[in-house]
């Protein structure tokens, strides 16, 4: 391989982690602050998608520009889920068993909705610049997935500013140190939980946005989705938010070197393989520190 070929695979490679950043990091919230592995966070995904590609379709509004329509619409709905459904489970020691089976559920839901409204084919918007590309030299990079990368390491930034610069982010990364340090020192673990779930739906929605144009999808394409996250925030470390971000971009550079020499194949097993090898040898991943109380 030449140098300008593995420039060019690593400069796709980092975008495409950006990208993954921020749709894996909604759900390594969620555990960390709540312990709940929402295996329906793929869904919400798609969901938005498909909402995004609505909007694109009916009232040419370009997906980046539906981001925050997205983000406070799925904001809305996690905190209605989480009063309704979530809070009740609070306090029972089979908690962490009943929230995996209600969100497995509801990702069942969301697919059976979707299916019924849109039905099983393939959707994927098409803004003008998804076509185009940008060249640096000898490189280039697609104009879509740039504009998404961009837009994910600002949402990132600006997730990594309330978790550290606000009252609020102080009360999360408490919480998700240890829940009951944290209520004993008077933090509302209750409230600080709800808006968590909001605020990890509301990033399902904004990479939901991104994923309407830079990939084609279908409502039961959650499944997919659910197993690739799964593997990079269990890869970096399930509850660890850098943990999170590095594993996206470390798997997504190493996905894009072995699609280009065995095969596309490779691209979605990598995934897999890193969750299976990560769960044998080293069960916390990369940044994770074990269970907290």
């Amino acid at each position: 391989m030449s140098l300008t070929a593995f420039i060019q695979i690593l400069l796709l490679g980092l975008a495409l982690g950006g990208i993954y950043a921020l749709m894996a990091i909604g759900l390594s919230l969620t555990f960390g602050v709540m312990r709940i592995l929402n295996l329906a966070h793929g869904a919400f995904m798609i969901l938005a998608a498909y909402l995004a590609f609505w909007l694109f379709v009916r009232y040419r509004l370009d997906p980046l520009l539906s981001i925050p329509f997205m983000m406070g619409t799925l904001f809305a709905i996690g905190i209605i889920l989480y009063r309704i459904l979530f809070s009740r489970l609070a306090g029972r020691a089979d908690y962490t068993h009943l929230t995996i089976l209600l969100t497995f559920s509801l990702a069942l839901i969301l697919e059976g909705l979707m299916g019924y409204l849109w039905t099983g084919i393939y959707r994927a918007a098409n803004p003008p610049y998804a076509a185009r590309s940008y060249s640096f030299g000898p490189w280039y990079i697609p104009a879509g997935q740039l504009y998404a990368a961009l837009t994910s390491l600002i949402l990132l930034s600006i997730l990594w500013l309330i978790l550290y610069r606000t009252r609020f982010g102080r009360a999360v990364r408490a919480t998700m140190q240890n829940r009951i340090a944290a209520q004993i020192v008077g933090v509302d673990v209750n409230g600080v939980s709800m808006i968590t779930f909001g605020l990890g739906l509301a990033l399902a929605g904004a990479s939901g946005s991104l994923l309407s144009f830079l990939f084609p999808f279908f409502p039961s394409r959650h499944w997919q989705w659910i197993a690739i996250l799964l593997a990079l925030v269990v890869f970096g470390g399930l509850g660890s938010l850098p943990g999170t971000v590095m594993g996206a971009f470390t798997l997504a550079v190493i996905s894009a070197y072995a699609t280009t020499l065995a095969g596309p194949t490779w691209s979605s097993a990598l995934f897999y393989l890193a969750l299976f090898l990560t769960l044998l040898v080293r069960p916390q991943g990369l940044l994770g520190k074990g269970e907290a109380p």
